[in-house]
């Protein structure tokens, strides 16, 4: 393996902090967002927490949040697709390929590849999925019965019906362009944390950068970041879902009618706000929504009589959960700390928006999507009976991916923040009335990572055990086989250029190779169609870090644990997008670079990291 000439990221990072005119222990973004917009003039609901900035050994005591009856609440048996919508039906606001400023679209950049896609400038009819949705201020959630109802920004869509679907969940297929428009209405006067500028980010599709969510590409009617040329009323995505490796394995309307490399296939996506600084705050008051993607493997369709499905639990047996920590003050109120660099940990776990919440399910397999939305706590789920005893399941994608074959009678399932794990459970083997639990295991006493498991954990969701409805039959299967991987050969992992990136504290802050983020310059320039190796480092004892790499997947070669190499576990030995470092860990991974070139990020994924400056822009060029 050789050193490539911009291995070292800090010659990149010194030149542009130099032409920016930025210090290299210094925030380079607007002055962190003019140091969070005044440092807290609204920064939690209620009360204010302000802390002063600690010493590495400081950590903040928040007294617990109210106590909460369990199983009050029960989610939907079946969560229903998003419907898609008309956008043709405005004559000057139909999608095309540059940017529409004159009728209210932001100041993006060209959307790439366009014309490889679409016969037309301007979207013709029936030629994508087209999709749309409100950022809103709902100021009527409950996340319990016990609290009040209480503001929240979600991501709103329109059910079949007509009404408001919150942070609504997508199905798309490979083979089949969307086009997702994303109108900005949050209230620039708003209270509470967070920032009313929004970037979205759907993790981690293969997607061009100018809709990948890049945190300076923030907006809202009145204010745009630093890489848009100038605010508007929306911001048009455009997913191409393609297979990466889009150019070295072309389209072919016979062998290839997708194009790219379809061992490369995501399953398990979810979209969230990457506002700059503010992600976690953001997110965390309500920005996460889940999508889907499909193809002829994994088909969504227990009875696909193609001989290539793999008929897998479908919907609506195919279910998303969405975990994230949340912290609540004596009345009941969410609140957060935006402004410390240890942010703040939630003690109250909600699923799907919900605490402690009942999901009834029926004698069947079900496919449940489990998805770590953050901002800060790991989990490790187990699922029990009623006198905790573990009960097995079989896991069959970790991250977006399918593995290459099924994990037989698992006990627990571990997540970092943004990590994503698709498992099968058969209820069929209980009797009517049963009552399961997921529970989490995993100790976590600080933002900065967990600690130890312990039995017998926290109580997260119940499940009760019904019927199959008449007439139905579960005829969905999990196969010894599912999604064939490419791995790099021996040649390519030799002859791969080296990259390291350290992940560590500075300056009370959070660092990668000691520079805080510059969104406006690159650290790292990578030729498009090219690979390497990257060395992820925490070289500390004290945290841990979910690292996040947009764009592209890669495969774990080695862990190192204290200097010495440890086995890879075996959920890990797929492709992945997060990569958690535990304390004095370091991952080697190698990773292409195809397609799409422009600016991506890599960060930490504990959300409050990354917005204290734990992310680094690196750029494909052709």
């Amino acid at each position: 393996m050789r050193n490539t000439d911009d291995s070292d990221p800090m010659r990149h990072i010194e030149h542009s902090n130099t032409q920016d005119n930025n210090t290299s222990d210094s925030p380079s973004d607007e002055s962190r967002r003019a140091f969070f917009k005044a440092t807290g003039a609204t920064l939690v609901a209620a009360p204010a927490i302000l802390t002063s900035r600690k010493s590495e050994a400081q950590v903040v005591s928040l007294p617990p949040s109210p106590p909460t009856t369990p199983w009050l609440e029960e989610l939907p048996k079946v969560i229903e697709p998003m419907p898609q919508c008309d956008m043709h039906s405005d004559p000057y606001r139909i999608p095309q390929g540059p940017a529409n400023t004159a009728y209210d679209e932001c100041g993006r950049n060209q959307h790439q590849r366009w014309d490889e896609f679409f016969t037309n400038t301007q979207l013709p009819v029936g030629e994508s999925d087209l999709y749309e949705l409100r950022v809103q201020e709902i100021k009527d959630h409950e996340f319990h019965p016990d609290y009040p109802k209480q503001i929240v920004w979600n991501y709103v869509g329109e059910d079949a019906d007509g009404g408001p679907y919150p942070n609504p969940v997508i199905h798309a297929r490979y083979g089949r362009p969307v086009i997702l428009r994303l109108y900005n209405e949050l209230p620039e006067d708003h209270s509470g944390f967070g920032s009313p500028e929004v970037s979205l980010h759907l993790h981690n599709l293969h997607t061009p950068s100018e809709s990948d969510g890049f945190p300076g590409d923030y907006f809202s009617e009145t204010k745009a970041g630093p890489n848009l040329t100038g605010p508007r009323k929306y911001k048009d995505q455009f997913y191409p879902n393609v297979y990466a490796g889009y150019d070295e394995f072309p389209k072919d309307p016979v062998t290839n009618p997708v194009g790219g490399d379809k061992r490369e296939a995501l399953g398990t996506l979810w979209y969230h706000d990457h506002c700059l600084d503010f992600t976690a705050a953001n997110a965390t008051r309500g920005m996460a929504g889940f999508y889907l993607l499909y193809d002829e493997l994994d088909s969504g369709d227990e009875n696909d009589p193609n001989p290539a499905a793999l008929r897998l639990p479908s919907h609506p047996y195919d279910y998303p959960l969405a975990f994230q920590d949340k912290r609540f003050d004596a009345d009941g109120i969410q609140i957060f700390d935006q402004i410390d660099p240890e942010g703040t940990l939630g003690d109250k776990i909600t699923v799907n928006g919900k605490i402690e919440p009942v999901l009834r399910v029926a004698r069947r397999k079900y496919r449940l999507r489990l998805l770590n939305a953050g901002p800060s706590r790991y989990y490790q789920f187990h699922l029990v009976n009623g006198a905790n005893t573990q009960q097995t399941f079989t896991y069959i994608a970790n991250d977006g991916n399918l593995l290459p074959a099924p994990l037989l009678n698992r006990t627990n399932v571990r997540l970092g923040v943004a990590e994503r794990a698709d498992i099968v459970v058969d209820f069929s083997r209980y009797p009517v009335g049963t009552q399961l639990f997921l529970v989490n295991r995993l100790v976590q006493t600080d933002t900065r990572g967990p600690k130890n498991v312990q039995a017998p954990g926290t109580r997260v969701l119940k499940f009760i055990v019904e019927a199959l409805p008449a007439g139905e039959v579960d005829n969905s299967r999990v196969p010894s086989k599912l999604r064939p991987i490419r791995r790099p050969t021996a040649a390519e992992i030799a002859s791969a250029p080296v990259r390291n990136w350290k992940f560590a504290r500075k300056n009370s802050m959070w660092a990668i190779n000691d520079r805080f983020v510059n969104v406006n310059a690159a650290a790292a320039h990578i030729a498009a169609g090219s690979y390497e190796i990257w060395n992820l480092d925490n070289p500390s004892g004290g945290w841990s870090h979910p690292v996040h790499i947009h764009f592209e997947e890669g495969h774990i070669l080695k862990r190192f644990r204290n200097g010495t190499e440890v086995p890879v576990p075996a959920h890990e030995k797929g492709r992945k997008d997060v990569y958690s470092l535990g304390p004095n860990e370091r991952v080697q991974i190698f990773i292409r670079f195809r397609d799409f070139p422009g600016k991506y990020v890599m960060h930490c994924h504990n959300m409050i990291h990354e917005d204290h400056a734990m992310m680094v822009r690196w750029d494909i060029v052709e």
